[in-house]
Parts: C-alpha cells; sequence; structure tokens
C-alpha cells in the first residue's frame, strides 16, 4: 500500500515508522517542506534498509492508497475542504483528538466525534477510518509498551477499509482492534481524552502508557 502523512511532527514519525517496518512506501507532506524533509532524513535509523520514504509537496495524496492525516482536529478539517475531489476512493486516517488546551473537555459537541465531522465535509465515495489516536507517539516508534504489542482502535463505516488500515496495523508489528461503524470514535476520542489527561496528574506515565485489551 501507498501511505502518504500529512504532518510532519512526533505522530507522523511513529506512524511512518510502523508503515515502513511493515514494508509500505511512505511519503510525508507538510505544510513546511523543510520539516518533512528533515522527518524523511530521520527515519531511516528506525525503519529497514530497504525502506521506501520520501517527502514531496501534497501532489503525494493524489497517488496514495491511504492518507493519514497527522494533523490537529481543526487543521484536519480544512485539509478535508481543500483536498475535495482528490481524496475520492482513497482511505482517510483520522488521529486527532478534539480536545481543548487544559485536557479538560472535547472540542466537538455531543453525539459526535471529530472523525464524524471530518466524514461530513469529505467527498462522499472516500472513506473516513478513526485510528492511531489512542497511541502516543513514543510508543508507536518503539512498536511496544513493556514488550507488550501496541493496540490500534479501528473504526469506519467501510468494512474493506476498516480491513485495509488493519493490514497495514498489523504489517507494523502493531494489533488491531476493530471497534465497528465510525460513530464509535465517540468512545475512542473520549477514552483518550482521559488517558491524556492522566499523563499530567499524579505524576502521570511520561506520554509512555498504552491502552490494552487484555483477554483471558
Amino acid at each position: 500500500m501507498q501511505i502518504t502523512i500529512v504532518g510532519a511532527g512526533n505522530m507522523a514519525r511513529g506512524i511512518a515508522t510502523r508503515a515502513l517496518v511493515g514494508g509500505h512506501p511512505v511519503t510525508i507532506t507538510a505544510k513546511d517542506p523543510a520539516k518533512a524533509v528533515q522527518l524523511v532524513d530521520e527515519l531511516p535509523a528506525q525503519s529497514p534498509e530497504d525502506a521506501q520514504v520520501r517527502a514531496a509537496d501534497d501532489s503525494a495524496v493524489d497517488t496514495a492508497d491511504i492518507v493519514v492525516l497527522a494533523v490537529p482536529f481543526t487543521a484536519a478539517k480544512e485539509l478535508v475542504a481543500s483536498y475535495g475531489a482528490r481524496l475520492r476512493g482513497k482511505i482517510v486516517v483520522d488521529i486527532s483528538n478534539p480536545v481543548d488546551a487544559s485536557l479538560d473537555a472535547l472540542v466537538v459537541a455531543p453525539g459526535t466525534s471529530a472523525a464524524e465531522e471530518l466524514a461530513e465535509v469529505i467527498t462522499p465515495d472516500s472513506h473516513v477510518v478513526k485510528a492511531f489516536n489512542t497511541t502516543f507517539a513514543a510508543t508507536l516508534v518503539a512498536g511496544q509498551v513493556n514488550g507488550t504489542p501496541l493496540d490500534v482502535f479501528i473504526a469506519g463505516d467501510d468494512e474493506a477499509a476498516r480491513k485495509q488500515v488493519a493490514d497495514l496495523v498489523a504489517s507494523g508489528g502493531l494489533n488491531p482492534v476493530d471497534v465497528g461503524a465510525l460513530k464509535h470514535a465517540r468512545e475512542l476520542e473520549g477514552f483518550q481524552l482521559l488517558h491524556m489527561a492522566l499523563q499530567i496528574r499524579d505524576g502521570g506515565h511520561g506520554w509512555a502508557s498504552t491502552i490494552k485489551i487484555v483477554a483471558p
């Protein structure tokens, strides 16, 4: 799968690392092209020797199978609107958590989610999938916490799109957890609000914790 990641921050680094481990070609595009180039130059340190990664302008969106919006919610919404028909037929992964600055509340209205708001804006024959919002950047680079692979929770209305994202997740050594329809992004975003808030309470967890389903 050809993966285009929009953004060049820490989450872009983590997701790109996992995609490259899975053997997928990755293109990084960002508002600041210099940051995209810098990230690409740094990624081989965590990637297989034959990793295919490059920086490009936003034309990389046009050739992607999966477009990962590794940017905050407001920026993701603006990007989806600006890309318009260029996203037709593509899987668009929303990783955002629509939280306020104090990590006290969600900024979307009750009964919806950031992912659902993006789905309202995006061209109708594209597929929004919520994923990676419950994983912190450093844990993605490592792929695990205390030797245990990360769970990546996946929500979306198109089953085939969820399966494709799950394949991406699994190829990178992580554990995909399909939670069903896109409306369940509400619970994922709410749970991550709590997870994020715990990082600054009682000494926190250093942004190195993970949410894991453990079965007997």
